[in-house]
């Protein structure tokens, strides 16, 4: 029973944990990093073949994103998530490679003229549709056994639609384990979906510290202060630009901009216009809707019941076309446009930005967390000149930020979802996902108020499960800057990757070939004989 620490260790984002137990090799997570890589994440320490299962908290891709890397490197196992998980899975593992396939094409071109080498994108839409085809939608509060030995539970962690902390069962021989995943820990209170789902038991419990630092304040009245921003920009005839999570913040969004309207709290511009720009964002409000009976919370459900559509009202407008898109840019009144993605790092946002950041009427408003190295954190820090598309632009809009929205659980909320576990305290709490210093400073705030045995890892990491030991302790090595690696070199070094990770499952594949009748391992030998021969 080993756990090993892969990624978002002293960091924000890239969650990925690797276990070797009960004779299968897993991943909780799966996620890329966003923003400046700060430390140096360990490979995963088997080929993707090798890998039987993937238990995914949540959709957001610093959980989800490099699910499809792992595909087209061999994997093929089932992914377990709860439904709405899955369906959002569907939808944004595809923007996702459509992004990455975008910019390589663009980078290219432009790169080309320069004599610049090859930018290959991590993954395709192809490894994406592979990957999607392999998930395996679960139930909230249903233990499902993915293989002998391994119990699973998806606890509703009400941080975004479908998302979850993990109960994990392992048993080798007459030992037993109990294992918790926080995943992202949800904000009371939040609009739309339920609050957080507190555990009381576990021998190890791994738990995301995003906010391990801070307290998000007294809880301000959204809609209130949204209308606010939305006032005073429209009276100078300027538009209120909103950077947003396509999926989850978009949401809320729209759900605040509904009581907006309906209680008349922007004046003198009736029937105001409201632009969701995001083909993603929109299919993700569809997802939403059907996911009402499962994920909603009890506000929403009474609107729901009294005919109600939370997330509709007068003026909405959804832009899917680039066309749409560059016609926003076009409309000379005042209006909110909502884009993705939510720390301006891709997508149609930039856009808008180019559009709208030199003009001192406008407003950028920030709904969400900012990642270090991502331009959103720039402008959020008080950038005075940004570039976009090879266009330095001047920073003369109002940039803001709403205070107190949060997907995420602050410092005592954190604390009291740790506090569940204090009848029986764990073994072992594991501090992740969070800043570098926030991961430590967490970590003692859980051994000074609540006596546990905290730590926090770094990439690498190995933990003896059964017999409560480090078996490895790891250090930070800081990133080094990236460089770019030769065309010629970075696809042959990505196909003969993959040709080895197809060997890798091959072998797996042939030793539980143990058993089978004679005939159909004759028949199996030929088959590799004869690929053996060609190539040799």
């Amino acid at each position: 029973m080993k756990l090993t620490f892969i990624g978002a260790d002293h960091e924000v984002t890239g969650s990925c944990h690797y276990l070797e137990a009960a004779g299968r090799k897993f991943l909780v997570d799966c996620g890329m990093e966003q923003g400046r890589d700060v430390y140096v994440n360990q490979e995963i320490p088997v080929p993707a073949g090798e890998i039987d299962f993937v238990l995914l908290t949540h959709a957001h891709i610093d959980h989800s994103g490099r699910l499809p890397e792992l595909y087209a490197k061999g994997f093929r196992g089932p992914v377990y998530a709860t439904e709405a998980t899955s369906n959002l899975c569907d939808i944004m593992l595809r923007d996702s490679a459509h992004i990455q396939e975008f910019e390589a094409e663009w980078r290219n071109r432009k790169g080309k003229r320069s004599g610049k080498e090859l930018f290959v994108p991590a993954y395709t839409m192809a490894d994406a549709m592979g990957v999607i085809d392999n998930f395996v939608e679960c139930p909230y509060q249903k233990i499902i056994n993915p293989a002998p030995d391994i119990r699973v539970r998806f606890m509703d962690a009400g941080h975004l639609l479908g998302s979850a902390s993990i109960e994990l069962w392992i048993r080798e021989g007459e030992v037993e384990k109990k294992l918790v995943f926080s995943g992202d820990i949800g904000n009371l209170h939040q609009p739309l979906i339920k609050d957080p789902t507190t555990i009381s038991e576990a021998d190890v419990v791994i738990m995301e510290s995003t906010y391990g630092d801070r307290l998000h304040g007294e809880r301000p009245d959204y809609a209130a202060r949204l209308a606010e921003v939305i006032q005073r920009t429209f009276d100078r005839g300027g538009n209120v630009v909103i950077p947003s999570f396509a999926v989850g913040r978009t949401q809320e969004m729209l759900y605040f901009i509904r009581q907006i309207k309906r209680d008349g709290l922007v004046t003198g511009y009736d029937n105001f216009k409201v632009y969701v720009d995001s083909p993603l964002a929109n299919e993700a409000t569809t997802i939403f809707s059907e996911h009402v009976y499962d994920c909603y919370d009890e506000e929403a459900l009474e609107l729901v019941h009294a005919g109600i559509n939370p997330l509709s009202f007068p003026g909405l407008r959804v832009s899917i076309t680039s066309e749409d898109s560059i016609g926003i840019n076009y409309n000379t009144e005042p209006k909110v446009i909502i884009s993705a993605s939510g720390m301006c790092d891709a997508g149609r946002i930039k856009h808008h930005l180019k559009h709208n950041l030199w003009r001192q009427e406008c407003t950028i408003l920030f709904v969400g967390y900012q990642s270090n190295g991502t331009l959103g954190r720039a402008l959020v820090e008080g950038a005075e000149e940004v570039r976009l598309f090879g266009e330095e632009i001047h920073v003369a809009a109002e940039i803001c930020q709403l205070p107190g929205i949060s997907g995420h659980a602050d410092m005592n909320g954190l604390l009291n979802w740790a506090k569940a576990f204090s009848a029986s305290a764990p073994s072992r709490v594991f501090v992740v996902h969070g800043e570098d210093s926030v991961t430590d400073s967490f970590a003692g705030r859980l051994h000074e108020e609540l006596g546990y045995r905290a730590m926090a890892p770094f990439s690498g990491t190995v933990y003896d499960i059964a017999e409560n030991v480090i078996e490895k302790e790891a250090v930070g090595i800081p990133a080094p800057t990236r460089r770019i690696i030769s065309p010629k070199t970075s696809k042959a070094a990505r196909t003969f990757e993959k040709l080895l990770s197809m060997g890798q499952r091959l072998l797996s594949v042939i030793r539980g070939c143990e058993g089978r009748p004679n005939k159909e391992l004759e028949r199996f030998t030929r088959e590799i004989q004869s690929l053996c021969d060609k190539y040799e």
